[in-house]
């Protein structure tokens, strides 16, 4: 981090600094980066892509200040937009600058040892709420109309996630090639549009630090778009997965057996948005897919030297499980 170069850019951005600018790491890896900037009296995050690995789309700094810039006026909480450097000129990659907010993320399974079970059923209802709301965002009216095109939007998914597989693929799986060609069979015929976060679930928050039933900042918008809300639903549920720790490699607070199971999920986003859960196993079976295919990527990326996270190189290794799980739920076999 050059970080006389962010200081510069922070006073260039009308931000006076109170002393000197420190920075420190909050965290890396397969995401964007993160760091905690901070002077004698006030305190920013940094946010900017990993240097190595790169997946198109997947670390869009753009895409996360458009949206974020967007919902600042919403029900939809979200960190205080600071400044943005769209040519990377300070830092080598573009880079957003937000509000540094002092609550708690709740990422591993040790994490969640600290709440106790009413305040999990107070956190689950809080994510159930969030998401509804954003999907309720009149995206024309925040100024998001370009953001996407919904129209097709689940129809291109597949292909988006078929043509990635190609690329990041480390061997021959049938069931990919049977689900995808099925998942392309049964795209429904018609579907809602939204703000969609692509990414949901209880580690993409920040919670107030008093109070886990309190969400205080969405994190980690680079995969948002314009698209089928139903789609970031079923993710948040598969997400639930206990394989999916094979995937994150660490034991996940989501995916443990204290939280909801993903049906007990699904019902409540459909009883606090209004909306109907039509064509549910497409979407979970097309999220499934999606995941088979991001474990595969990781072990990609690790076998060619670019990412050396924890379980990086094993992370395929739930590939299968997702993809037989997707073909389960198109034959309603969930």
């Amino acid at each position: 981090m050059n970080t006389p170069a962010l200081a510069q850019f922070l006073s260039e951005s009308g931000i006076e600094l109170a002393g000197d600018l420190r920075v420190e790491l909050i965290s890396g890896g397969r995401s964007n980066l993160t760091f905690k900037a901070y002077d004698d009296k006030s305190a920013w995050v940094v946010r900017r892509p990993p240097t190595s690995g790169l997946t198109p789309s997947a670390h869009d700094m753009a895409r996360e200040w458009a949206v974020t810039s967007a919902l600042q006026s919403t029900a939809v909480p979200v960190a205080e937009t600071v400044a943005f450097d769209a040519e990377g000129t300070v830092l080598g990659a573009p880079m957003t600058v937000v509000g540094f907010d002092p609550g708690r993320v709740i990422r591993t399974r040790t994490d969640l040892e600290s709440l106790s079970d009413e305040q999990i059923t107070a956190n689950t209802a809080e994510l159930i709420r969030v998401l509804a709301a954003l999907h309720d965002v009149d995206y024309e009216a925040v100024g998001l109309g370009s953001f996407g095109k919904p129209d097709g939007f689940v129809g291109r998914q597949v292909k988006t996630w078929s043509r990635q597989w190609e690329r990041v693929k480390t061997r021959e799986l049938p069931d990919v090639e049977k689900l995808r060609e099925k998942l392309a069979a049964n795209i429904p015929s018609r579907s809602a549009s939204s703000i969609v976060h692509g990414d949901y679930r209880v580690d993409n928050v920040i919670l107030k630090a008093d109070d886990p039933g309190s969400i205080a900042a969405v994190v980690d918008w680079e995969m948002s778009t314009l698209g089928d809300p139903l789609t970031d639903v079923a993710l948040m549920c598969v997400y639930r997965q206990p394989i999916f720790d094979d995937v994150l490699g660490v034991s996940a607070a989501w995916t443990s057996s204290r939280y909801p199971s993903a049906d007990d999920l699904a019902e409540q986003y459909s009883r606090r948005s209004g909306t109907a859960l039509s064509d549910w196993n497409f979407y979970i079976a097309l999220a499934n897919f999606k995941l088979g295919v991001i474990g595969e990527g990781i072990t990609y990326r690790a076998l060619a030297g670019s990412d050396t996270g924890s379980g990086a190189s094993t992370a395929a290794e739930a590939t299968h499980e997702f993809m037989a799980a997707g073909l389960r739920a198109l034959d309603g076999r969930q």
